[in-house]
């Protein structure tokens, strides 16, 4: 059985990387501009709280990871490492944090592990799927297209 997909199609999926890198790009963005405006320094003072080890380090760096790797998914650039820093900082949040509220708090007991899985798995498929066409990692040539799909990208378009 052969089946063909129509040329919009191609058109219409080269677009989903971009989406999912754009909108979970600008979410982490305004977390870390978020502390950044409060202080990394307060945000560790709140990790601390927590019983989060190394506090104010842990401030500093869940801040500028989500500032900087939201940053560079919107761009695109560097894209698969700014996915795996972002993957790495919410795994931690969900082992040193998360884990004694469960998947979905109760009650009073603020945000549980579901919303920081959601966005692992975003951050899953940019790093295993990659930035997609339109990124300056594709641009530059720091992220190739899959193989054979170079003639089939030029001939969609």
């Amino acid at each position: 059985m052969v089946t063909s997909t129509p040329p919009s199609a191609g058109r219409l999926s080269d677009l989903a990387p971009l989406v999912l890198r754009v909108v979970l790009g600008a979410l982490m963005l305004a977390h870390g501009y978020q502390k950044v405006m409060s202080g990394p320094a307060r945000f560790g003072e709140l990790l601390a709280g927590l019983g989060v080890p190394v506090p104010t380090v842990m401030g500093y760096v869940v801040t500028y990871t989500e500032l900087v790797g939201g940053a560079l998914l919107v761009i695109g650039l560097l894209s698969r490492l700014a996915a795996l820093a972002l993957t790495v900082d919410l795994v931690v949040a969900i082992a040193l944090v998360k884990v004694n509220v469960g998947l979905i708090a109760g009650r009073g007991m603020g945000a549980g592990a579901e919303l920081d899985l959601a966005y692992i798995a975003g951050f899953l498929a940019i790093l295993l799927g990659g930035p997609g066409r339109f990124s300056l990692d594709r641009l530059i040539g720091i992220d190739r297209p899959p193989r054979g799909a170079v003639g089939a990208m030029s001939s969609a378009w």
